[in-house]
């Protein structure tokens, strides 16, 4: 039987860390597989799994025991294995999946990138132009397909369940009129209009996301009457005026990228309009080791950066905009409410 392993002396803990990519690897292995989604409610035996999935038992016996030690499945006093609360977040079918963000976190591209960040911590630059000769996006579309399909599906996931956070949290009362800014396929806006009924929208993101928007708000969709998609970057032109414009998950860019997109919305927004800035932050936050892995990920891979609730703050300040309130969406998420200064 394997269990979690209790807390280990700083010399064991440490070896654990070294060698935490063989964890981030069977992870991946395990999602790609299907195991979790092969798994029943019953306590099943390596080679029923194995036959199911395909592979050899041995071996998967020896990946499913080191992922019990992590607390991810449970190996039962009879050599056989069962889900656990994490193991179950690899099924596809499961509310708040995280299938597609485990592959997406250990994409074979992420394996080039980690060895480098010795030099991007020197440089301050992102490494990888120089390994694949192009920037990330632009590798992502022509050259990792297979790869920019499972960030979208991955993004699209996690976009779903924050909307639902965001919906339950954000009071509308007054608002006739948001504003979706860099908004991708739009679960946001979709979430906020069908909870308030009486209120417009528009999506503001790059054309070639906004094609694939979310389909209740395109034409023949529910709610396609009260939404408008507007193609456009954020950075150079806000061509929407609304009560409310939502930004979320997208001021991780350069600081340059990030204080234009801020200056736009206060140009193009009337004094008094409310603006709320959702963010992952990488202090004061529960999620801390999931964020600032993820903001070294961004320095390797655009040179850009997660914030700080004082980096945040600041560059919300010097913008113009007055920051009143600082909300907690979800473990993982804060959302900065703020307004557009009158005169």
């Amino acid at each position: 039987m394997t269990t979690v392993s209790p807390t280990p002396q700083p010399a064991m803990r440490l070896r654990e860390l070294i060698f935490g990519a063989a964890c981030a690897a069977a992870v991946r292995a395990t999602a790609r597989l299907g195991v979790a989604d092969a798994l029943g409610e019953q306590p099943t035996t390596v080679e029923e799994l194995a036959a199911t999935v395909d592979t050899e038992p041995r071996p998967l016996q020896r990946m499913l025991r080191a992922l019990a030690c992590y607390g991810i499945f449970q190996e039962t006093s009879d050599g056989k294995f069962a889900h656990t609360e994490m193991s179950r977040l690899l099924r596809e079918d499961t509310p708040n999946s995280l299938r597609y963000i485990s592959l997406w976190c250990t994409e074979p591209w992420t394996w080039e990138a980690w060895p480098r960040l010795d030099d991007a911590v020197r440089s301050g630059r992102n490494v990888f132009d120089d390994l694949y000769g192009k920037g990330f996006f632009d590798y992502l579309h022509e050259d990792a397909q297979d790869s920019a399909q499972v960030f979208n599906r991955a993004m699209t996931t996690s976009s779903k369940q924050s909307a639902r956070d965001i919906a339950e949290l954000l009071d509308l009362t007054g608002v006739s009129s948001v504003a979706d800014i860099g908004g991708g396929q739009g679960h946001v806006l979709a979430g906020l209009l069908e909870k308030y009924p009486s209120l417009n929208g528009a999506l503001l993101d790059l054309p070639s996301v906004v094609e694939n928007a979310d389909p209740r708000l395109r034409d023949g969709g529910p709610l396609a009457d009260r939404a408008r998609i507007v193609p456009g970057d954020c950075r150079d032109d806000i061509p929407v005026q609304a009560d409310l414009y939502i930004i979320k998950n997208i001021l991780e860019w350069d600081d340059d990228s990030t204080r234009r997109t801020l200056r736009k919305v206060v140009e193009v927004a009337r004094p008094g309009a409310r603006v709320v800035v959702i963010e992952n932050l990488v202090d004061d936050s529960p999620s801390m080791k999931f964020t600032t892995a993820m903001d070294l990920l961004l320095l390797l891979n655009v040179g850009g950066a997660k914030h700080s609730k004082e980096s945040l703050v600041r560059h919300m300040a010097e913008a113009g905009l007055l920051v009143h309130d600082i909300l907690v969406v979800n473990p993982y998420l804060h959302a900065f409410e703020c307004t557009v200064p009158a005169g």
